[in-house]
């Protein structure tokens, strides 16, 4: 069942750079890629650390501990030290804000 908790505005999340969020105990990180949102788990599978880089690079995101890279549309790790992706989370625009579903 969809659990939907409101983020932030549209606007706050620019072209080609990411946001991280506290939700209800979960971090998730949202970015912005050739104009489509997406949110994935936002810790790193190599060591827990968070994913708190700003910037999306040919559509991944980099750890800043260790370097490693997760497809910011899939999850997938596409890069070591990370062999594990991150889960992804649901996203829809209402009214002009972003809302992660947490179901």
């Amino acid at each position: 069942m969809a659990e939907w908790k409101k983020l932030c505005a549209e606007d706050d999340i620019a072209e080609g750079k990411t946001k991280l969020f506290n939700v209800s105990g979960k971090l998730i990180l949202v970015g912005r890629d050739e104009g489509e949102l997406h949110a994935i788990a936002g810790y790193c599978t190599h060591d827990g650390g968070e994913l708190d880089g700003e910037e999306v690079i040919d559509g991944q995101v980099e750890c800043s501990r260790h370097g490693a890279m997760f497809d910011l549309r899939s999850g997938e790790a596409t890069m070591m030290p990370a062999v594990y992706g991150v889960a992804t989370y649901d996203l829809m625009v209402e009214d002009g804000h972003i809302h992660v579903d947490m179901g």
